[in-house]
């Protein structure tokens, strides 16, 4: 073969050292290794067997100065040609189509992550090695080709998924940890961003990497990216995620587009951190925070608790952002908000939902809705107390979580809209006296710590209830 005749021309007697490689031989090895990888060769699996074997070999074989040695062209071509072996050992251990993927296939995976996570701790441990050998300086160069592959493949296989084992997970994250030490950072945070104002970090270069993979057409193809992308996006906040925008928001509302729920969830959690994490005024430019809103939006009209939660979490700290640009100049009723429109939305939906989950996700976030609008809050009072009454009347099982968010939610309406109170004394009473008798009636089904927390919150809504209407309660 082309790669054991290009071992035989390692310098026989008289060279410097048993492990050096003339730079041809060395690039013709590499070469041959990589076209075993990528080309069509790469369907047959003794060929690609072989090609691992062999680049296992060769990494031990190769002295580390001499992976990086020289200055000129030479160095350029093949450290250019080290991170494309990389870039195909990460793609080779790549999990397969969602669509094709089955347990003995994500077996596969495992093992081949596992073998390829074993190469790239040689290949860092050279690197390492490159760094305290004084005639070989340029390993950063080199570096600057492996780091980004490196990375997806530690990220890829060491986060719990179905096409990782414990073993590859293992290893992946001993390739992420070497890899942080290699280029001496203390966090994955500051391998993207940088450690220090003077260095540029490698998030852009990650994004670059992901971003073919990345489009409407192929992110399905590797079920792995989208994670990629999220966990990555997750490590990097201000100030330094605003310069990214334009490369991350792409991605983030297109992963949140989609039919699946749990891709709507990871896409929302990711606009969720670009809209903490980006300053208001880069996120009004050109109405980019009017598009999140109507993506985000959207999702409401899906009835599924866990993608409920997060885009009511998203929204909650999305409607600061948008209200920067609403101004009131004291002429006239205030304008309707955004919080106005999706308190209407849930309150529409909370009104004849039956399901547990969903009426504990709602009651869960309507007393920040309520903290958000203040004395607004009187737009929505009608509807407001047929949903406080129906929850009211509703057991929600051990935990109460309903009951005890809407009874927070009704003492805040008292508080801020209390004007308004008086007229609904008698509807209100009604419900919190019978509340207070199902509670003390019930012997079984609630714990005594959450009847005492029930008992408190509806004596503390009476009170309340009792200075809105100037003592009528007594």
């Amino acid at each position: 073969m082309e790669l054991e005749r290009a071992r035989e021309t390692r310098p026989q007697e008289g060279s410097s050292s048993p492990g050096e490689w003339c730079p041809s031989a060395l690039g013709r090895a590499f070469s041959k290794i990589l076209h075993c990888l990528t080309g069509q060769e790469a369907r047959l699996g003794t060929a690609r067997d072989a090609a691992l074997k062999d680049l296992g070999a060769l990494i031990e074989d190769t002295e580390c100065d001499r992976l990086f040695e020289g200055s000129g062209a030479p160095l350029r071509g093949m450290t250019e040609l080290l991170g494309r072996v990389a870039k195909a050992l990460e793609k080779y251990a790549a999990p397969p189509k969602e669509e094709d993927g089955r347990a003995e296939g994500h077996n596969q995976v495992a093992e081949k992550a596992t073998e390829v996570g074993l190469l790239f701790l040689k290949l860092l441990g050279k690197v390492e090695a490159s760094k305290n050998s004084p005639v070989c300086p340029e390993w950063k160069t080199g570096l600057r080709h492996l780091a980004g592959p490196i990375y997806v493949f530690a990220v890829t296989h060491s986060l719990e998924q179905p096409w990782t084992s414990p073993r590859s997970r293992e290893v992946a994250r001993e390739v992420l940890a070497l890899l942080l030490q290699v280029t001496e950072c203390g966090s994955v945070a500051g391998f993207l961003h940088g450690e220090n104002e003077d260095e540029k970090g490698r998030f852009a270069v990650i994004l670059g990497l992901l971003k073919p993979d990345l489009n409407k057409d192929s992110w399905k193809n590797n079920p792995a990216i989208k994670h990629v992308f999220s966990w990555t996006l997750q490590q990097v906040s201000r100030p330094w995620l605003n310069q990214h925008l334009e490369r991350i928001l792409p991605p983030s509302l297109l992963i949140s587009d989609d039919y699946q729920t749990e891709n709507k969830i990871l896409g929302v959690r990711c606009l969720h951190h670009v809209v903490l994490n980006v300053p208001a005024a880069d996120l009004l430019q050109y109405n980019r925070a009017q598009v999140l809103y109507h993506a985000i939006f959207n999702h409401l009209y899906t009835p599924e608790h866990h993608l409920i939660q997060v885009v009511l979490l998203c929204l909650l700290d999305l409607f600061p952002v948008l209200e920067k640009a609403q101004q009131w100049k004291g002429d006239g009723a205030r304008p309707t908000t955004h919080c106005d429109e999706v308190l209407q939305l849930i309150l529409t939906h909370m009104e004849p939902e039956h399901r547990l989950l969903l009426r504990r996700t709602y009651a869960r976030h309507l007393p920040a809705f309520v903290k958000r609008l203040g004395i607004l809050t009187v737009r929505h009072m009608k509807r407001l107390e047929r949903v406080i009454i129906g929850y009211l009347e509703v057991y929600d099982g051990p935990e109460e979580e309903a009951r005890l968010k809407i009874l927070e939610t009704l003492k805040l309406l008292m508080q801020h809209t209390w004007p308004r109170v008086s007229c609904r004394l008698v509807v209100l009473l009604k419900a919190l006296l019978k509340l207070i008798c199902d509670v003390a009636r019930d012997q079984n089904l609630t714990p005594e710590p959450v009847k005492s927390a029930l008992l408190q919150e509806a004596t503390d809504c009476l009170i309340l209830l009792d200075h809105c209407s100037q003592g009528q309660v007594k």
